[in-house]
């Protein structure tokens, strides 16, 4: 496989007027070309800020990048100008992002939010960028496509604004598409229908992708590997198949244990995590889910685990990581 993403050792913080909070602490993490990795975990644990810090997305002030590396095809992105990384962001990286009635402009025709992109990015005629859109709206499966190219974004529906977001990404043929949480405000019909889209077009296209979620149920059927994220950490990371069937991490087994099952129909009880996360203001003591974990002893309070294998191609940062 060919390493087309490599992140080491990220760090973004927030200086605010109450404190600075560490946001990302010190994630590394690889992508191959063609593969899907998915980042999961809680609401406010890091998941958007570190992808967004992956290309230059974080508002400074107050946000930062205050450490690491971000190696693309070998060059760092963190040491890149502002003029020279947006060259690269929607051309050859590219993101969807959660909420398209925000994301897309809602005085513009829809066919003009695609085309300005192909026109700007990739030099294309007017009619090129025209035929491409046409023919990318057609891709995701939007009806009428040449009727609907014309009309604005508050006369489609939810889940169509996402089948546009997912054309303007796919428009410039990106290597690297992130999805920071796109089907998070569908209803679940409309998600399974996203979900499979993502999945077909991933497979035709080969592009890479990084889904970004906090629901375990609907990565899935989607990722081939999983990075969990709790409190601005890596706290595990594997396979998709080998974290649903054996996670280490109790953290993880929480979020799977909340996860409703079909196939286990009312045997399958579902139980929520206690407490709440953690402070991200400030310097952490220990671990940070050890306050909210039964595996805790004294060595969790004082000292936080580096995230370490214990498998091929599974880590997880715990002293009392759970065995088979």
């Amino acid at each position: 496989m060919t390493l087309l993403l490599d992140v080491k050792k990220l760090e973004t913080k927030f200086f605010t007027v109450d404190g600075v909070v560490n946001a990302v602490n010190g994630i590394s993490y690889q992508v191959n070309a063609g593969e899907c990795l998915a980042i999961v975990g809680e609401s406010g644990c890091g998941k958007s800020v570190s992808v967004l810090s992956l290309i230059g997305l974080i508002q400074t002030p107050p946000g930062k990048v205050t450490n690491g590396e971000v190696l693309y095809k070998g060059q760092d992105l963190l040491k890149l100008s502002s003029d020279e990384l947006r060259k690269i962001r929607g051309t050859e990286i590219s993101m969807i992002f959660q909420d398209p009635m925000t994301s897309l402009n809602p005085v513009m025709r829809i066919g003009d939010q695609i085309t300005e992109g192909l026109i700007y990015s990739r030099g294309l005629s007017s009619k090129q960028a025209y035929d491409r859109a046409l023919n990318l709206l057609n891709q995701v499966g939007i009806p009428n496509a040449a009727d609907r190219i014309k009309e604005y974004p508050h006369q489609f529906s939810g889940g169509m604004r996402q089948r546009v977001m997912i054309a303007i990404a796919l428009a410039c043929s990106s290597d690297l598409i992130i999805a920071d949480e796109p089907t998070t405000a569908l209803d679940v019909t409309i998600q399974a229908q996203i979900l499979d889209l993502v999945k077909r077009l991933q497979k035709e296209l080969e592009t890479t992708l990084i889904w970004i979620s906090h629901d375990l149920g609907v990565v899935a059927g989607l990722a081939d590997r999983v990075n969990v994220m709790y409190a601005g950490y890596i706290v595990e990371t594997a396979t998709v198949n080998d974290l649903y069937s054996s996670p280490a991490h109790p953290y993880t087994h929480g979020l799977l244990n909340s996860v409703p099952r079909l196939d286990l129909g009312r045997k399958k009880q579902l139980h929520g995590i206690d407490g709440f996360p953690p402070n991200l203001i400030g310097e952490l003591a220990g671990c940070p889910f050890a306050p909210r974990c039964a595996y805790s002893d004294d060595r969790c309070l004082v000292e936080n685990p580096v995230l370490s294998l214990i498998e091929k191609d599974h880590g997880v940062a715990c002293w009392n990581w759970i065995k088979r």
